[in-house]
Formats: structure tokens, sequence, C-alpha cells
């Protein structure tokens, strides 16, 4: 089945190449970036219908947005599906047995022992992350699909979310006072306090936009990546170079389904040490 869908997708490119001449980087960029249309190409496309202005800014609906939108639906049709399953049983069969092992994964190798005490109240976020994420990076592996983690928008929106949740938990177990406090180690002579504060003010967003900028850069590679190994054969203009260009585009392409899962783990676990961090400042 993965050879089909890999298949289908090499196919797909290739068919965009041809029908934009194989002449520049354009028909890259066509497919990796943003559009208010869902392509499926060579059979057309359809237009995402337009939503009128609201104050100015225009909230039409694009790609990358109605695939988040499809990654939210599946993370709340997994996370009702697994819940109604243990309510009839206390042991999972089937669909949410597969699903037991991710979740006991984020709850006993990430939120456990990264967090520490109190881990608990913080793994229904956690999950929620991790299922997103896995989820939007293994629909752009889908033909006619599109990946929205490499969109640095819904990155940094992701980021945001985690920032938030960071700064909340610590703010929380420490006080408002206390936190910020906190972030200054013992022992530090007077003098440098100052330089202090204002690198662990800093390190507050460094985190966030390393997380964001980690899994943008990651997930729109491998795709540039499958792309210009297929525009060679019509760069190059013969296709001899295909014997080459399809086998390593294909296993480009083999490798995205792992770095899918790693991206997802990478997200979620350095969000989670964050959150661990800011909770236990002591440590």
């Amino acid at each position: 089945m993965t050879s089909n869908i890999a298949a289908d997708s090499l196919q797909t490119a290739v068919d965009s190449v041809k029908s934009a001449g194989g002449e520049g980087s354009g028909w890259i960029l066509h497919h990796i970036q943003d559009a208010k249309e869902l392509d499926f190409m060579p059979f057309g496309s359809i237009h995402i219908p337009q939503f009128p202005t609201l104050f100015g800014i225009d909230i039409t609906p694009t790609k990358h947005v109605f695939f988040m939108w499809l990654s939210a639906l599946l993370v709340l049709i997994t996370f009702i599906s697994v819940a109604r399953s243990y309510k009839k049983s206390l042991v999972p069969r089937g669909f949410a047995n597969f699903f037991e092992v991710f979740i006991i994964f984020v709850r006993d190798e990430i939120a456990r022992p990264t967090i520490g005490t109190g881990y608990e109240k913080f793994v229904p976020f956690l999950l929620s992350l991790f299922f997103f994420i896995l989820y939007g990076n293994f629909l752009g592996l889908v033909p006619w699909s599109a990946t929205f983690t490499s969109n640095i928008a819904i990155t940094a929106g992701l980021a945001i979310i985690s920032f938030v949740a960071i700064q909340v938990g610590g703010i929380k177990q420490n006080g408002f006072i206390g936190y910020f406090k906190g972030m200054i180690p013992h022992g530090v002579p007077a003098a440098l306090i100052p330089l202090m504060a204002l690198v662990e003010f800093l390190g507050l967003f460094t985190k966030p936009f390393a997380l964001c900028i980690r899994l943008f850069a990651n997930m729109i590679a491998g795709h540039t990546v499958i792309l210009a190994l297929l525009g060679l054969i019509f760069f190059m203009g013969t296709a001899y170079v295909g014997v080459v260009a399809v086998p390593f585009a294909l296993f480009i392409y083999l490798l995205e389904i792992l770095v899918a899962l790693i991206q997802a783990y990478i997200f979620t676990i350095l969000t989670s040490l964050f959150i661990g961090m800011a909770v236990h400042q002591e440590h």
C-alpha cells in the first residue's frame, strides 16, 4: 500500500512538472506553498469558496487551513473512539489497542521523565500536540494533500501555544513573582544579575522559536528534495536521469515517514522538557 501511495505521489509530481514545462523552480514552490485551492493535478483543482472580509482581513480558509482542520478532526475522532473503547472494557482491542501504544508512550516516555511530579495534568495537552502534528505530517504524504506543518505560520502558532503552556505551568506552580525570580540561578554575583535576567528573558522566546523553525525546516526539506530529484529528469532533458532520480525520490519519500514520526516526537518532548524546567525550577 505504501509503495502505491508513493508511486501516486511521484506521478503527481511528474505530471505537474510536465504541465509547468519543466522550466524554473516555480513548480516546486507551487506544491510547497499555501493556496486558496485544492490541487488534484492532473485532474484539475477545486477552488475554496471565498469568505467575506472581516474588519478588512481576508478570512477565507486556505489549503493548509483545510488540512489543519482535517488533522484536528482526526485527533478528535481518535480520542473519542479510544475513550469509548475504554468505557466498554478496561482491556482495549483493535483500534484502541493500537493507539494505546502511542498514548502510553507519550505519558511514560515523554511527560513523566521530563516533567516529573504533577506531570499528569499536562498529559492531555501533550497528547493533543503529538497527535495533531503526527496527523499533519502524515497527511502531507498522501497524494493531492498538503503538509501544513511545512508552513512556518502554522508551526509558529504551535510554538506560541507551547510557549503559553510553559509560562502558565510555571506561574501556577511557583507564583507570578516566584516564577520569574526563580529564573536567576542562586549564588550569582549582584553585578551579573541584570545580564542573567536579560539572557533568561530572551531564553523564554528562543525556546519556542527553535520549536517553530525545527518543525518547519524538517518538513519542508523532504518535499523539496523529492520534487527537485524528479525535476532533474526534465531539467536534464533525458529520461536516463530517471533511473537514478526516481529510486532516490522514492527512498526520500519512505524516509519522510520516519521523519514524520520523529518530528512529532521531538516537538512534543521539547515542549514537555521546557514545561518541566518551568514547573520545577529548583532542578
